[in-house]
């Protein structure tokens, strides 16, 4: 490839020749070769969680997940749509995605389930770790806007 003429477009971080070099750039099923799908799902800053409502329509929402053990754990509001098509069925297809919710790998069958107080304690803890400044910001913003008892964990295990 030859870059002789090739003018730098503005934004752009590393060249086509450095890039190939860069582990930054490279896919992470390059970099996490031998891991596990929910390893990989894991280290993903967002999954696509999706539910599915009584009539069988797909509703996914991106959203931040930790590993819990041996499954992925999610935190959201109490009320909010998916925790009542959890309730009512715990099936969830688990997807790596970017933070608009556009998918960037193969979605994966789950079984969700809701998380009791202490569950969901130990998930806000995992989401500190994993976030840091970010999670700790809106953990506690959503602490003081809706209290201890506003928001839930939910633990999601892989199928297959």
């Amino acid at each position: 490839m030859d870059t002789a003429g090739a003018v730098p477009r503005p934004g752009l971080r590393y060249t086509a020749r450095r890039r190939a070099h860069c582990p930054v750039s490279r896919p992470r099923s390059r970099i996490l070769g031998g891991v596990t799908t929910l390893d990989r799902l894991a280290t993903e800053k967002y999954i696509l969680l999706t539910t599915f409502r009584k009539d069988g329509r797909a509703v996914p929402t991106p959203v931040w997940a930790v590993r819990d053990g041996d499954a992925l754990a999610v935190w959201t509001v109490t009320g909010s749509g998916k925790v009542k098509r959890i309730r009512r069925s715990g099936d969830v297809t688990v997807a790596p995605c970017d933070v608009r919710g556009r998918p960037h790998g193969p979605a994966v069958p789950g079984h969700a389930a809701l998380a009791d107080s202490a569950g969901t304690r130990r998930v806000r803890g995992l989401i500190k770790e994993k976030y840091r400044v970010l999670g700790r910001l809106t953990l506690l913003g959503s602490r003081l806007r809706r209290g201890e008892q506003g928001t839930v964990g939910i633990r999601v295990t892989l199928k297959g």
